[in-house]
């Protein structure tokens, strides 16, 4: 046990910087809600009693799922006029996110105090705001008010009223815990808080079961009314359709299994009419316990409903048995089943390979469906017609998932009037927008893409010199001359957002937030670009900090992150931001620029090759691009190729401990929040496909816990206590240390209380910024310049 660190207290002032707020531009377009928050709350609320149960993470008391941040106020600005008034919250407010209502003329929004989450109801046009309910919100699994279509209304998930009091464990065990299996292949991930016992099981009904209700506002502004639909119960979903007369309901049912997380519960799909009457059941889903590595569930899955029609379903179903590994001709297809829901479920489309999204257009039916190979990392985005029109299939976009020279960008959404989210149009055409890679960095754009024709014209891109993204279009002008909101940042000048004019390209400011560190304005940004001995072709961006002497070798750290990849080409590709505000914040590697470290964030790490063996390579590969990272550092000048330092969180860590284990290029090492022996994920891990027993040497290849005797140099390992990721479980890192201690080696363990996979105390952050300072200060930056 030890002390809670700090840094220094110019450290300490730039964790606490306000973070840029979030903006949300409301459906009508006439206004741009802005969301502030705290980005780190105190300790004492992250350790508030908390339960994890069946995957879900949440307070008991509140019936609130852990998020990692509140909202402390909402701001509204007029974009016709400029007017800016605040929504009236109370004082000290734990707020969620707002969601406007489809005309945009209301905002709902959750509250947190201290019995619970309530729900209110905000006026964008006056600022005023008030509670609706005297229950509270049952947010153990995240969000639970939506607007209800065709009327004032929402649909919530309230606190079971009749929930009694939480049950109490038995004072003796019942009996031993007993499992068996025989015959079926059930692979399982390494999830974390799987229900235990029929203790876990009360809890999970007591606190998950929630009551669905509508609350229908007062055209005057007087009480809302509350109508319960149906019964309690444990909901996955609940969706109203476009014309509000039915509720598509995805319900859990028991018994629970132990051995599988909450979305993979048997649950049933059913349609309510809008008293909460059981319309049909569309399916009963089995527990999803033998799901094949990267397969789906076999039945009905990604239920939704069709904008544009009254109240059409549409859902997916696995034609190979979920198995990517089954030879078929079509993975997948899709099916509609219409108002009345008394007829059979009609297919509408077949896909090649695995359904795994779909964007609506502005026209009845038509949709852009994607479906994904996993063996060549490849999407394809296919035109259809869902309502059994007369348009053929037609290939929009077929290309690498990793190719980022040729992403022709994502479809810009819009909120229809019975709140369907659709892909806005302009005739034929949708507009796309996009990073906009390119081997100078990232010059996001937005386009106006023609669908019949397949030509593209560029509304807009951003600069040379700036960064900038697009955000959302306002009312004002019609079709491609429509007035756009950006967020707009440089090297030097700190993110705001910007009214784009559609029409000639002039902008305005909306605000004007000030830079938060500005005696780091001076720091140097460099995009280096440099060759792998096999002829991959990497990047990363070096930071220097302000105020270095000329001719001046800092030590070095190099962060990063391994990605797969099947070629070289895509491999190669530059990934860098180079017109971006250098923001320091949080736990963020650039950090050390305050203690006079260079920085070479986001070194590309590519692992290229089959991606069913490109792991059996890992080692060498992740080696020779560090090897060649550090030497284009060392070309470039300004760092001391003898005095280098690598880390990285979660995968990066991972890569971390790899590299000083296979390689003498790093004096230390910061490990965070990684997994070192991949015998304790023998299902898979990352995008590796084969269990353990296909493939026990790459496995044991790559665990650098089978190499801790030739992990010479010092490592600090850094971990949350209550981390509930998929494949790092805290007991990899401690097992780790544990190696090392009984070897000799040179290593710091740090395990953080009540933290996750991240970080989100503040306590937490400054104490890690200040073990890692010292970690590196004591191994890397005490070593006199050029001293290997």
């Amino acid at each position: 046990m030890t002390d809670w660190l700090v840094p220094e207290q110019d450290v300490v002032r730039i964790v606490d910087a306000a973070p840029t707020p979030l903006v949300q531009v409301s459906p009508d377009g006439r206004r741009l809600l802005t969301l502030s928050y705290r980005a780190l709350p105190p300790l004492a609320q992250l350790a508030e009693p908390m339960l994890g149960l069946a995957g879900v993470r949440f307070h008991p008391r509140l019936h609130q799922w852990r998020r990692p941040y509140d909202f402390t106020g909402y701001t509204i600005r007029d974009l016709d006029t400029g007017d800016v008034r605040s929504i009236e919250t109370p004082d000290g407010a734990r707020l969620g996110r707002a969601v406007f209502s489809p005309d945009g003329r209301r905002l709902a929004f959750g509250h947190t105090t201290d019995s619970g989450v309530e729900l209110w109801l905000g006026d964008p046009a006056t600022g005023a705001a008030r509670r609706l309910l005297d229950r509270k919100l049952n947010q153990t699994m995240g969000g639970s008010a939506s607007w209800w279509a065709g009327r004032d209304a929402l649909l919530v998930l309230l606190v079971d009223p009749n929930r009694g009091e939480p049950p109490a464990p038995p004072r003796v065990p019942p009996g031993p815990r007993a499992e068996e299996t025989a015959g079926r292949a059930a692979t399982h991930r390494t999830w974390a808080d799987l229900l235990r016992t029929a203790h876990d099981e009360a809890l999970f009904d007591h606190y998950l079961t929630g009551q669905l209700a509508r609350v229908d506002l007062a055209p005057d502004g007087g009480p809302a009314t509350l109508t319960e639909l149906g019964e309690p119960g444990v909901f996955l979903d609940a969706a109203v359709s476009p014309d509000g007369t039915t509720v598509l309901v995805e319900r859990v049912l028991p018994p629970y299994p132990h051995d599988v997380p909450l979305h993979r519960f048997a649950h049933a799909i059913e349609l309510w009419d809008e008293s909460g009457r059981l319309v049909r059941t569309v399916a009963t889903q089995p527990v999803a316990d033998e799901v094949p590595i990267q397969g789906v569930t076999v039945g009905p899955r990604a239920a939704s409903w069709q904008p544009l029609e009254p109240a059409t379903l549409v859902f997916a179903e696995a034609l190979d048995g979920g198995d990517p590994r089954t030879t078929a001709e079509h993975r997948d297809r899709l099916l509609r089943l219409e108002a009345p829901f008394d007829g059979p479920p009609v297919e509408t489309a077949r896909t090649g390979e695995r359904f795994v999204g779909l964007d609506w257009l502005e026209r009845p039916g038509r949709a852009l469906v994607s479906e994904w190979d996993r063996d060549r990392r490849w999407v394809k985005t296919v035109l259809h017609d869902l309502s059994g029109g007369s348009i053929e299939p037609r290939v929009v976009f077929d290309r690498s998932i990793d190719d980022r020279y040729g992403d022709p960008g994502q479809p810009v959404r819009r909120r229809t009037p019975d709140g369907s989210v659709v892909a806005r149009m302009d005739g034929d055409a949708v507009f796309l927008v996009g990073d906009g890679a390119t081997e100078e960095g990232d010059r996001p754009f937005l386009d106006r893409f023609d669908l019949e024709t397949g030509e593209k014209e560029r509304l807009f891109r951003a600069d040379a010199e700036r960064y900038a993204h697009f955000v959302q279009f306002t009312a004002s002008g019609e079709g491609p001359s429509r007035d756009f909101v950006i967020r707009r940042e440089s090297a030097t000048e700190p993110p705001n957002f910007h009214l784009v004019s559609g029409a000639d390209g002039s902008t305005r400011p909306l605000t004007a937030f000030e830079d938060p560190h500005p005696q780091l304005t001076g720091i140097e940004k460099t995009v280096l670009t440099y060759e792998r001995a096999d002829g991959v072709k990497l990047s990363g961006t070096l930071y220097l900090p302000p105020g270095r002497r000329p001719g001046e070798k800092l030590p070095l750290l190099l962060w990063a992150y391994p990605h797969e990849y099947t070629d070289q080409g895509t491999a190669s590709q530059v990934k860098a931001q180079p017109n971006r505000f250098t923001r320091l914040a949080g736990t963020s590697p650039l950090m050390f620029l305050t203690q006079g470290f260079a920085v070479l964030e986001d070194a590309t790490m590519p692992v290229v090759g089959d991606p069913a063996t490109c792991n059996d390579t890992f080692v060498e590969q992740i080696v020779e691009s560090a090897r060649a990272a550090i030497a284009a550092c060392a070309e470039e000048g300004g760092c001391d190729p003898e005095r280098v330092a690598v880390g990285g969180h979660s995968y990066g860590a991972f890569m971390t401990a790899n590299l000083l284990a296979h390689s003498d290029l790093f004096r230390a090492g910061i490990a965070r929040s990684g997994a070192y022996n991949r015998t304790l994920t023998p299902f898979g891990f990352q995008n590796e496909r084969r269990p353990f027993w296909e493939a026990k040497e790459s496995y044991r290849t790559v665990s650098p816990f089978d190499h801790a005797e030739s992990l010479k140099a010092p490592i600090l390992l850094i971990h949350g206590e209550k981390d509930d990721n998929p494949g790092t479980a805290p007991i990899q890192t401690e097992r780790m240390y544990h190696a090392l201690a009984g070897l000799g080696g040179t290593a710091r363990l740090v395990m953080l209380p009540e933290e996750g996979h991240g970080y989100a105390a503040r306590e937490s952050v400054l104490h890690v910024l200040a073990e890692s300072f010292r970690w590196l200060d004591r191994f890397v930056k005490g070593v006199p310049a050029g001293e290997g």
